[in-house]
């Protein structure tokens, strides 16, 4: 009885030690918080503010989802969408949507790349990628509103407003 005791005592504790190894096979990876959404968005804002830029400006999560977003007074009604999209090409590619533009339009002979025309995509300046200080891609931001490098100089305001949040 006592063995047969012991027995199941090390099966069990061998199954727990199997739960164990595989719940640790799962990645392990930071999210966006809402916290740190909004934080951009207020960094975009006091931007956009400070230079007269009535902007929409929409934070994605990494499976782009709307984290924040924001439609500043008499900003025009398409950058709604243009922002979004922005967003969304940002969250989707660990890139900027500048450099997604220069690769979809790189090739003279087949102006301009596929991915141009996939939905919600955007190829215009104005969307970031989220990375952490690990370089962990996170999400997206996009802003749009005024012209294509003001759009991205003030999405940049917002990232730089939560460098510490992202070490």
């Amino acid at each position: 009885m006592r063995g047969l005791r012991k027995g199941a005592l090390a099966c069990g504790f061998a199954t727990v030690l199997a739960l164990v190894g595989s719940a640790s096979a799962l990645e392990m990876r930071p999210i966006l918080t809402l916290d740190v959404a909004r934080k951009i968005v207020d960094g975009c804002l006091a931007k956009a503010q400070q230079q007269g830029w009535k902007m929409h400006i929409a934070v994605l999560d990494i499976g782009g989802n709307l984290k924040a977003f924001v439609r500043m007074d008499d900003a025009q009604l398409i950058s709604e969408e243009v922002a979004m999209r922005k967003a969304y090409t940002a969250a989707a590619l660990p890139r900027s949507t500048r450099e997604t533009a220069e690769l979809a339009y790189s090739n003279p002979e087949r102006r301009p790349g596929g991915i141009a025309f996939l939905p919600r995509v955007a190829v215009i300046q104005g969307g970031l990628p989220i990375m952490t200080g690990a370089g962990v891609h996170i999400g997206g931001v996009g802003v749009s509103g005024s012209t294509a490098q003001n759009d991205e100089a003030c999405a940049q305001a917002g990232l730089d407003a939560v460098k510490d949040d992202l070490k």
